[in-house]
């Protein structure tokens, strides 16, 4: 078997290591908002419906062009094909284990925070802030988006409105006030 073979198929074992994607525990369940499965399934879409057949009538044209160790648009095409199909992989094997959790279903103990909560916190320095659990492919720090196995929300899962409680980090143990937690849809904005 030539070495060729042998790296395609190690690269299509190594579909969970695509470079956006968050790493997700073994054997924990992938949770996400609707909008986060809808956006996953949005970009699945796009690339079955749009982009890959695109892509392989312009890498048919090019290898009908002669020679394809020199021709551009064919070797690119190639390259990038490859890339789709691993991203598709990667989306379908996500989107199969996703249980969707709509936050706007409340909870009978809507004061403890469970995946999909907004939480406003205070940090041991007085600091402000607040931030929403997520699933792994949703967490955008710069919207306050946090991953539920990210150390924060490990920290804050099951807590309840003036529980103070206690995060790892760098610098040592900060103690973090929760003041309030609420439950609303979280919007589909892309990051």
């Amino acid at each position: 078997m030539s070495k060729a073979f042998t790296r395609e198929e190690a690269a299509a074992e190594d579909d969970d290591d695509f470079p956006s994607a968050s790493a997700l525990p073994i054997n924990a369940p992938n949770y996400m908002t609707p909008a986060g499965f809808a956006r996953l399934k949005a970009e699945l879409d796009h690339l079955t419906g749009a982009e890959r057949p695109a892509l392989v009538a312009t890498v048919a044209w090019a290898a009908g062009n002669g020679d394809r160790s020199e021709n551009g648009d064919y070797i690119y095409g190639k390259k990038r094909l490859r890339e789709i199909d691993r991203r598709i992989r990667f989306l379908v094997k996500r989107l199969d284990k996703a249980i969707v959790v709509d936050p706007v279903e409340r909870r009978d103990d809507s004061d403890r925070i469970y995946f999909g909560a907004t939480v406003d916190i205070v940090n041991g320095n007085g600091e402000e802030h607040t931030v929403t659990i997520v699933g792994v492919d949703e967490f955008d720090p710069a919207r306050g988006h946090i991953s539920w196995v990210s150390p924060m929300a490990t920290a804050l899962l099951r807590s309840r409105i003036g529980d103070t409680v206690s995060l790892r980090t760098p610098a040592g143990i900060e103690e973090i006030d929760i003041v309030d937690v609420r439950y609303h849809a979280i919007n589909k904005a892309t990051h």
